[in-house]
């Protein structure tokens, strides 16, 4: 996970993001980004995204669109859709 929180700093460097966000990553814990940067936590957020950790590894490498994830059951969000179609820009 600590390889997934560097990918997301780099990705959200010098971009706002003025939404919270959790990723779950299954079995192994949470992480966070919001107005305050990214972290490994497990807190309230206005959108949760919960995969496997190879599907969030293959999302941030670029391997796997979120809206394919999403669509093929590998990605399961809840919250505010609005939110996870902005952070699909951070991600793809």
């Amino acid at each position: 996970m600590t390889q997934a929180a560097t990918m997301m700093r780099e990705r959200t460097e010098g971009r706002d993001f003025d939404g919270s966000a959790k990723f779950v990553f299954e079995g192994e814990g949470a992480m966070m980004i919001d107005a305050a940067g990214v972290r490994l936590a497990d807190e309230e957020a206005a959108v949760t995204l919960t995969a496997s950790p190879e599907t969030f590894r293959a999302i941030f490498e670029g391997a796997l669109h979120p809206t394919s994830a999403f669509m093929s059951g590998k990605l399961s969000i809840s919250g505010d859709m609005g939110m996870a179609l902005r952070l699909s820009s951070i991600l793809a």
